[in-house]
């Protein structure tokens, strides 16, 4: 399974000047809406994004976080669709936005929002619980023996953990049990305490437990290593997890991070919105959050954002019919 994710290599091209602030600025508190349970990456990210942007005074108006993860975030899509117009609510979105129309038939659609940005891609990786297996290749092998299928906890059902559970069975031949669960956070608690033998976390969800010496990193679901080198625990960093395909398992997904207003606002509203949020990735503690949480670097707005949409659209609808979770 081959992701093409065009402009990543790009960035630098990407950072260029966003258009001047025009007059319109906020005057009211703005929702950052997550579109998840607390705990799991884009509750982390809009919590250091909030931190960002008060701690810089990035806008006058205070920022809050709002949580609506219900019906597999059913409830995020819907809240944003119905508030046309409205310019204090943006949406903090990852591939939900394609996966779940899909298999769910919400009649939602992400081109009835605003593009602002996307501001960073995120990567997956496989987890076992550090009693486990130590390669991928001990780690397939016990899921090929085990009497019963191996426990794959993940975030939401017929979503990007679940499709890459897939693909890994289709990969190795094993079998796995997949467990839905509201967020990463709660992934992770579960492959912790062994009630379930792995995951494929997104790096920020089980980062705190890896410190701990609590998981093991097995690979991570990308074409290149990722970039990070400074140590995370006393012997590892981001950099030395191989690549799945190293291991000999070729299986690869990056799933977007990006911002949307609801349908319907002004020219103007979007441009603060492109403004403030290329603010944000320059702010200390957004280049601080993207290494310790290993996020791929990238930020796109306008036709090259709508184009990026589109294309990445199309790949994970691909991915969704042949993993055979696309509602009838």
């Amino acid at each position: 399974m081959r992701i093409p994710v065009k402009a990543v290599g790009a960035v630098a091209a990407m950072l260029l000047t966003t258009p001047a602030l025009a007059g319109w600025e906020p005057t009211k508190p703005v929702e950052i809406v997550v579109a998840a349970g607390a705990g799991g990456a884009s509750d982390q990210m809009a919590r250091m994004m909030q931190a960002a942007i008060q701690k810089n005074s990035l806008m006058k108006q205070p920022i809050v976080v709002s949580l609506k993860g219900g019906a597999s975030g059913a409830e995020a899509l819907m809240y944003m669709k119905s508030s046309e117009g409205d310019p204090n609510k943006v949406l903090i979105a990852y591939s939900l936005i394609y996966m779940l129309p899909l298999s769910a038939k919400i009649p939602f659609n992400w081109r009835e929002l605003t593009p602002v940005s996307v501001v960073a891609l995120d990567q997956f990786v496989l987890w076992d619980n550090s009693a486990g297996p130590k390669t991928v290749k001990e780690f397939v092998a016990a899921a090929k023996a085990a009497s019963a299928p191996f426990k794959m906890g993940g975030t939401g059902s017929k979503r990007e953990d679940h499709v890459l559970t897939v693909f890994l069975e289709q990969k190795t031949g094993a079998k796995f049990s997949y467990l839905p669960y509201k967020s990463g956070g709660e992934a992770a608690t579960q492959l912790v305490g062994n009630h379930t033998e792995s995951n494929v976390n997104n790096p920020s969800e089980n980062l705190e437990v890896w410190r701990a010496g609590q998981v093991r990193p097995l690979c991570v679901f990308d074409k290149e290593r990722i970039s990070y080198t400074t140590k995370v625990t006393d012997t590892q960093s981001w950099a030395d997890i191989p690549t799945c395909k190293e291991e000999g398992v070729d299986v690869q997904y990056l799933m977007l991070r990006a911002m949307f207003l609801p349908g319907k606002v002004t020219a103007e509203q979007q441009a603060f919105y492109v403004e403030l949020f290329h603010k944000v990735t320059q702010t200390a503690e957004f280049k601080d959050y993207m290494e310790k949480q290993a996020l791929k670097p990238i930020f796109l707005t306008g036709k090259d954002m709508v184009q990026f949409l589109e294309e990445d659209d199309a790949v994970n609808k691909s991915l969704m019919t042949e993993a055979g979770f696309v509602a009838k």
